[in-house]
């Protein structure tokens, strides 16, 4: 064998193992990014979520509101909803940042001690949960409360005695 051949086996056995493989990539990340980076999209895109919720509920309140006036006041709970959805995010990202236990070093070797492992399987687990944190507040704020609540706000204004009706109705047949 040449000493050519010889040096670049050499080389390759050295490389890291993200030089190699395109999976190794998560490996060599630290799982503490991958926390914090879990508990940043459970944050931002729950807030993003209660913003459009809030947006759009908030619009069809000044719609409906120009129409009849009477339910400007009484459809605030719409808001109040879709700022629980941000509350609840914020409230996630404080619980998942009082799980991190920090190192100040954390190498990835060949060989990886059952600490190591456990560490990095926490923080591949605590990004899945920001994510899934996120964007389920992001549908929760901008499907289900928005649509319910501009439903809402519509049929209120087309028909002002509709709960006021419904809540005879129930009374009654009691």
């Amino acid at each position: 064998m040449s000493p050519m051949a010889d040096h670049s086996s050499k080389v390759h056995a050295e490389a890291p193992c993200y030089e190699t493989s395109w999976l190794c990539v998560f490996e060599a990340v630290s799982p503490y990014m991958w926390s914090y980076m879990g508990i940043a999209f459970a944050l931002g895109i729950s807030v993003i979520g209660a913003a459009w919720g809030i947006f759009l509920t908030g619009s069809s309140i000044v719609g409906g509101g120009i129409k009849a006036p009477r339910i400007s006041s009484k459809n605030l709970v719409s808001i109040i909803f879709c700022e629980a959805v941000a509350i609840y995010g914020v409230i996630m990202a404080i619980i998942m940042a009082n799980k991190i236990e920090g190192s100040l070093i954390f190498d990835v070797t060949s060989q990886l001690e059952a600490w190591q492992a456990q560490t990095m399987v926490a923080g591949w687990c605590m990004f899945c949960v920001g994510l899934s944190v996120g964007f389920s507040n992001l549908f929760a704020g901008s499907a289900s409360v928005r649509r319910a609540a501009a439903g809402d706000v519509r049929e209120d204004a087309h028909r002002g005695d509709l709960r006021q009706r419904a809540g005879a109705v129930r009374s009654h047949r009691r």
